[in-house]
């Protein structure tokens, strides 16, 4: 009787925590699909919130100067989007110039092009030469091949006119002149529209987190009590000592990845210095993929505008020498010191939120899960998934 009673016990327990693992997997699908639905909201708000988290400081600057706290915000908000501004004439202007050379820019391409494919084609042509196999003399019963001269000399047979019977239905060919460039900008119209209309939100979503800050932040604490409250304050102040630290220092590695790349293709004479240097640095940033994409703007200008092959070797080893410096020597100081994350977890944070959320996923793909690792390093029943995330 005991061994029944005890096996229905087990029985139940072992159907208990299968329904729990069922239960945890439709939660997660479910939670993945939110995700994957209202990424354009989702999206906007983080970027907003990451935003919040860089001007915080110079906002609390502000008001231990004696500035009203919607005051201090007002004038962060309004220096930071002077200072983007400014920098987007900069690089307007810039543009402007490509635009100038826009006619010498497309011959020099399509000289380019030419010669890349001429050359791919004499390759073909000297394969299929060294692998045909000559045919011996007489092999085709001893029929003569025909004289190229005389088969090119040969007139060709006039045509009939074509005669439509009465009733007959002529096929009436249209030319189609349709732009594939064009199509493909009316394509993708309603993505540009959704993303204009997201990024409209962000600047008022920027000020409202930083002038209502001290009210949302009490306000969310008061949903916890006892000592869950102190363990939520201290996972607040975690994620966002960690998403500020990972976003100051990479923009700053960009910052300084410009600068050399603007100094150094200025001396080698690469066209458009600032432009392609900015465009540089801040590309070789972007995970995995970095350095290919910080290759393609130089080598781009250098091909384009018809430079020496001295000049595209050289713009190719800056490169690829100042990504380099920046993953082995700013990355570990700037960065690592504050984001600790094992590669594994990266490749596959790179992975999961590129698939979710596109190209906007691979941009914050390391900040969300550098929170999520604040949030487990302070909450005592997650420590062990921390540890598991971390270097």
């Amino acid at each position: 009787m005991r061994i029944s009673l005890r096996s229905n016990k087990d029985e139940g327990n072992a159907a208990n925590g299968v329904h729990s693992y069922a239960l945890s997997i439709i939660a997660a699908g479910v939670v993945i699909a939110l995700l994957y639905w209202a990424r354009p909201v989702l999206v906007t708000a983080l970027v907003a919130v990451i935003i919040a988290f860089l001007l915080e400081p110079l906002v609390s600057i502000l008001t231990r100067w004696r500035f009203p706290r919607p005051l201090a915000t007002f004038i962060v908000c309004l220096v930071a989007v002077l200072t983007l501004y400014f920098t987007g004439l900069a690089l307007w202007n810039q543009l402007s110039g490509i635009a100038r050379d826009a006619p010498q820019l497309q011959k020099n391409l399509t000289r380019l092009l030419e010669g890349t494919t001429s050359k791919i084609q004499n390759i073909g042509d000297s394969a299929a030469q060294i692998l045909a196999t000559p045919k011996p003399v007489g092999a085709s019963g001893g029929t003569t091949a025909p004289d190229p001269a005389a088969k090119q000399n040969r007139k060709k047979a006039p045509v009939p006119p074509t005669v439509l019977l009465p009733g007959a239905i002529q096929e009436v060919r249209i030319h189609d002149d349709r732009n594939p460039v064009a199509d493909y900008v009316v394509a993708r119209l309603g993505t540009v529209y959704e993303f204009i209309l997201m990024a409209s939100f962000i600047p008022f979503l920027v000020y409202f987190m930083l002038s209502w800050r001290d009210h949302i932040y009490k306000s969310f604490l008061r949903f916890f009590e006892g000592p869950d409250r102190l363990i939520v304050a201290r996972s607040v102040s975690g994620v966002s000592t960690m998403a500020r630290a990972f976003v100051v220092g990479n923009f700053l590695i960009g910052i300084i990845l410009a600068a050399l790349s603007y100094a150094l293709f200025a001396l080698v004479h690469v066209p458009f210095p600032f432009l392609i240097g900015s465009l540089s640095g801040f590309l070789s940033l972007v995970p995995y993929i970095g350095l290919p994409l910080g290759m393609m703007p130089p080598l781009f200008a250098v091909l384009a505008l018809g430079s020496d092959s001295t000049v595209v070797f050289l713009a190719f080893i800056i490169v690829v020498m100042l990504h380099l410096t920046a993953m082995n020597v700013f990355y570990p100081k700037i960065v690592g010191a504050r984001v600790h994350l094992n590669p594994l977890v990266v490749t596959f944070s790179l992975m999961f939120w590129g698939f979710i959320w596109d190209a906007a996923g691979l941009v914050l793909a390391i900040p969300i899960t550098a929170g999520i690792k604040a949030i487990c390093d302070n909450v005592a029943g997650l420590k062990s998934f921390g540890r598991f995330l971390g270097d």
